[in-house]
């Protein structure tokens, strides 16, 4: 039986390596280079100055939501999500998307946290009256997608897309430096720069970071 030559098995290699760095450098594409972006804002936010939008409504529940939320006799600080016919009622009045989330109750209100990306925004309903308030606060487009960088009131499914990009940037990081591996013999500024690479950070920790 044959065994495979140098030349073959770093053939192999190399084909493998390949198709690993490109898939994994086609799913992570978009998402580096928001998340580089994202960065770059994060880390000058000083600079770029933000003005939310407050936006405040105020109305009054229905008097069969407000019986219905009266008659549940929840003790003070306990916390569960609103019925769903009044929840159904707020969304469709105020076009706010509540989807379950926890309230907490208290003798007089209940009140409601629903914070999003680039969002903050709050709710309470009064028990005796009624009466509901609700405020948004908008910091807008850029803070939305810093929001998306730290996974902030984003939610179950970005923070499994957050585990997937970041899998495929260490396979696309590994994949590449084995690439370099077999290619550094024709490339001597490779392994240089990666240890500059590394260099770098150490240095700055140690020096600069206290």
């Amino acid at each position: 039986m044959n065994l495979p030559s140098a030349q073959q098995r770093r053939a192999y290699w190399l084909k493998t390596l390949h198709k690993w760095h490109w898939m994994s450098a086609a799913l992570s594409l978009v998402g580096l280079l928001v998340f580089a972006a994202t960065g770059l804002t994060l880390n000058n936010a000083a600079w770029i100055e933000a003005s939310p939008k407050i936006t405040s409504r105020t109305l009054t529940l229905p008097d069969a939501q407000l019986r219905q939320l009266q008659a549940l006799h929840r003790d003070d600080n306990d916390t569960a999500p609103l019925p769903p016919a009044i929840e159904t009622w707020l969304e469709q009045e105020l076009d706010v998307r509540i989807a379950g989330r926890s309230a907490e109750y208290s003798a007089d209100e209940v009140y409601l946290s629903l914070p999003g990306p680039g969002v903050d925004a709050w709710m309470a309903l009064d028990l005796a009256t009624g009466d509901v308030e609700y405020e948004r606060s908008d910091r807008g487009w850029i803070a939305y997608f810093n929001d998306l960088h730290k996974g902030r009131h984003t939610g179950t499914a970005w923070s499994w897309f957050i585990d997937v990009l970041a899998i495929a940037c260490l396979i696309f990081a590994l994949t590449g430096l084995f690439l370099m591996k077999l290619h550094a013999k024709n490339r001597p500024a490779s392994w240089p720069l990666t240890g500059l690479g590394l260099v770098i950070p150490l240095v700055l920790m140690l020096l600069f970071i206290h």
